[in-house]
């Protein structure tokens, strides 16, 4: 057999991205987001537990603005993860497994997480 020089098909230069491949690189991105934000959640308790000078540094990351982007990003991810993960549960009772449902769930699911992150953040402002 010659060897093809072709790409093996479905290749990224061949496909094109649609909305659920979207949503699903999405869901795999915020459930590593999720696992570093563990990190940062570890660190806050360890150094509230050691006190000190530990803990103003975390405070000083915490409180600069690659810190809050940080926790933004950690607190979408979590509703992201969160609304995508009861999408995943209905469709294991076999509900809106057409393409047109799986585009409006998707969408419902990325409103969900924007809106619930500006509830979040909002109230913590607040308080």
């Amino acid at each position: 057999m010659a060897a093809d020089n072709r790409p093996l098909s479905p290749h990224l230069q061949i496909y094109r991205p649609q909305w659920t491949s979207f949503l699903s690189i999405l869901h795999r991105g915020t459930g590593i987001v999720l696992s570093i934000g563990i990190i940062y959640i570890a660190w806050w308790l360890t150094a509230a537990a050691t006190g000190g000078d530990y803990y103003k540094t975390f405070e000083w990351f915490a409180g600069s603005i690659i810190g809050n982007l940080f926790f933004m990003g950690f607190t979408f991810s979590l509703f992201y993860h969160l609304a995508n993960g009861i999408r995943h549960l209905a469709w294991d009772t076999g509900r809106n497994l057409e393409l047109e449902d799986a585009y409006k769930s998707g969408l419902m699911v990325v409103a969900a997480a924007i809106i619930l992150t500006a509830i979040a953040w909002i109230m913590a402002l607040v308080a």
